[in-house]
């Protein structure tokens, strides 16, 4: 039996023969493009009464659950990256030899708060995986650090100082998300390369993020089918 085409409007989560999982971690600007703020809202107060939430049941789509997922650690009473370990981690990343700075930013994450450490895993782990998809995401390492990078590490914009070391702290977080492996599961350092997003749309006010990506307007939902191949993984 075939599965019934999408409905029009924003793609919910729906139960699927297909990992729904992936199929989230391939929608077109995950984390840079909103979802409803009142799906958002509501996400966070179910939450707030229970943890079990089931997202399904909802019916919310998928940027909505990522956005309640960016609205929770925006709302923790401090950051997930400690205010008192920002000085070392923007030294660290001004270190010129690759694998000297990303040793340092390794000794300087294990000085987190146990549970700052296990939840910023969990979460740079994630962010791994939808950059894995960036060819169908669009949301490449780089583009995911501007997404949250204010989130996790919740500075202070008005202070005119801190403006100049805004894209260092962007790079902390990138960098985080591209030697995940290293950091957090003992693997090697992997190679990088500069991703080239495709070209702006014409219209630059359908971009959201405070420093412009690169990328087109989001497709229509029901466009975004891609042929889906079991990961083994099951982070959300």
């Amino acid at each position: 039996m075939s599965l019934p085409p999408p409905p029009p409007g924003p793609l919910p989560l729906r139960r699927r023969r297909r990992r729904p999982t992936l199929l989230g971690l391939c929608t077109e600007g995950l984390y840079r493009v909103s979802g409803n703020k009142t799906d958002q809202d509501n996400i966070q107060k179910q939450f707030d009464q229970d943890h079990n939430i089931n997202l399904v049941s909802m019916e919310v789509t998928v940027n909505a659950v990522a956005g309640a997922l960016k609205a929770f650690f925006a709302d923790l009473p401090d950051p997930l990256i400690p205010y008192s370990l920002h000085p070392e981690l923007l030294e660290a990343a001004k270190i010129p030899d690759k694998t000297e700075r990303l040793h340092a930013l390794k000794e300087i994450v294990k000085k987190f708060h146990p549970v700052n450490y296990d939840v910023f895993r969990y979460v740079i782990t994630h962010l791994n995986r939808v950059s894995q998809q960036n060819k169908i995401n669009l949301m490449t390492a780089d583009n995911l650090s501007i997404c949250f990078w204010p989130t996790l590490m919740r500075p202070d914009f008005e202070n005119r100082e801190f403006l100049s070391t805004t894209k260092i702290h962007q790079s902390v977080v990138e960098t985080f998300i591209q030697q995940c492996q290293f950091f957090f599961y003992n693997g090697e350092i992997v190679e990088t390369t500069n991703i080239v997003a495709p070209p702006p749309p014409s219209n630059p006010g359908q971009l959201e993020s405070m420093v412009p990506l690169q990328l087109p307007p989001p497709l229509q939902p029901q466009l975004i089918q891609p042929q889906l191949q079991t990961d083994p993984l099951g982070i959300i």
